[in-house]
């Protein structure tokens, strides 16, 4: 079963400028995620502390880890990643306690 995941990135002085050369990079890089394994379900650029905000379907954990550090080794942005859980499963699996 799949996990989704919500990536948060930021980008670096490098990241901030390559990225005003060439703006397309963003799907030059969703390309080189989903080559390691990784779907890109939305992509949204957003304001204040974080650039980028990515959902994700990843086959596990270690997997996403591994985009997740490929990512960050490139030296051009900095990344929180966080499995999330759709709702209706969450209420599902929580059953009658709520």
């Amino acid at each position: 079963m799949a996990v989704k995941f919500v990536m948060l990135s930021t980008l670096g002085p490098d990241g901030s400028a390559r990225m005003r050369e060439n703006p397309a990079r963003l799907k030059e890089v969703n390309a080189d995620v989903e080559a390691m394994g990784v779907k890109v379900i939305a992509q949204y650029a957003v304001l204040g502390q974080w650039d980028f905000l990515n959902i994700l379907d990843a086959p596990d954990e270690v997997v996403m880890a591994r985009v997740a550090t490929t990512l960050a080794a490139r030296g051009t942005l900095k990344t929180m990643t966080m499995p999330i859980v759709d709702v209706d499963d969450f209420i599902s699996a929580m059953g009658d306690s709520i």
